[in-house]
């Protein structure tokens, strides 16, 4: 689930300590934890699970430092670690929960293994795969699935029926289904097979099975779907049920940068970045090289 609530934490008068002093609240520090989503932590302590020096919390807004003793259930909250973030490929028939009452597996049962406790950025259904971002850190989560990061998810769907191009153009003003409005989306044919159709599908705010629901509205049936990026992070040729953690410097990079921007950064040659995507590293000029090769071309022209 996405948390797209502003932070409610009272602005600081004049005479206000600094912030490292006064420590920050309990939910986000929990999230920062990699114990769950900010607004989970605020369910728990509504439920009296959560112990700060041994008193019952009935109350998010309590600020801690880091040097309590906070317990969740019983269990001791271990301090929260430098954020991290891994690309993983889900598989279809896995579930994005920590917990299914029917028993069924689970993205987290699958990574338990590989990866310390972690959280998904967003979610896809059972019978989605593809791209899904993990990561140790609850606030980093939210940072990645807000909005304001203007992030573009991609997919590749599989429909049945006979797809028109300008059916799809449609979908660019954006559509409401049932009294759900879904803003503006990009979808292209690829290829047309029968009546089986391949689609690439392009959109901003990733609602809950946004684009099922979308081309079912247009009267196609989604046979699969495949997430192949979120934002600058792609699947590439990540095989399925692998995960891969993305460099720190990288996600620190992709972060700084402005809502939507991906950066361009010279890439390297027969070597894949963290995207995924091949690249090849570009051909080196010498100085004067391109002067010399225009008046080549000026002789060449004279007469």
């Amino acid at each position: 689930m996405t948390d797209d609530r502003p932070d409610d934490t009272p602005a600081p008068g004049p005479d206000a300590a600094p912030e490292a002093e006064k420590g920050e609240r309990i939910a986000k520090y929990l999230a920062r934890a990699g114990l769950c989503s900010r607004r989970d932590a605020e369910r728990l302590i509504g439920e009296g699970r959560v112990r700060v020096n041994g008193k019952k919390l009935d109350t998010p807004a309590v600020l801690v430092t880091g040097d309590e003793q906070i317990v969740v259930d019983g269990k001791p909250v271990l301090a929260p670690e430098p954020p991290r973030l891994w690309r993983y490929h889900k598989p279809a028939g896995v579930v994005t929960t920590h917990k299914d009452p029917e028993g069924r597996p689970t993205v987290f049962d699958k990574v338990a293994d590989r990866l310390p406790r972690v959280i998904s950025v967003g979610r896809l259904d059972i019978n989605s795969e593809g791209l899904l971002l993990l990561t140790n850190d609850g606030e980093l989560a939210r940072k990645l699935e807000h909005p304001s990061q203007g992030w573009v998810r991609r997919y590749r769907v599989r429909v049945h029926g006979i797809v028109k191009p300008e059916t799809l153009a449609t979908l660019e003003r954006g559509v409401t289904v049932e009294g759900v409005k879904y803003g503006s989306i990009h979808a292209v044919l690829d290829r047309q097979t029968g009546t089986n159709a391949w689609v690439t599908v392009s959109l901003k705010e990733g609602k809950n099975r946004e684009v099922r629901r979308v081309m079912e509205h247009l009267g196609y049936t989604v046979t699969r779907l495949i997430r192949i990026s979120y934002g600058p992070f792609h699947l590439g040729m990540l095989e399925r049920g692998a995960v891969e953690e993305v460099p720190t410097r990288v996600l620190k990079d992709q972060l700084g940068r402005g809502p939507g921007e991906q950066k361009e950064g010279r890439p390297k040659k027969n070597s894949a970045d963290t995207t995924g995507r091949a690249v090849a590293k570009p051909r080196k000029v010498r100085p004067g090289a391109r002067k010399k090769a225009a008046a080549a071309r000026g002789k060449g022209r004279e007469g």
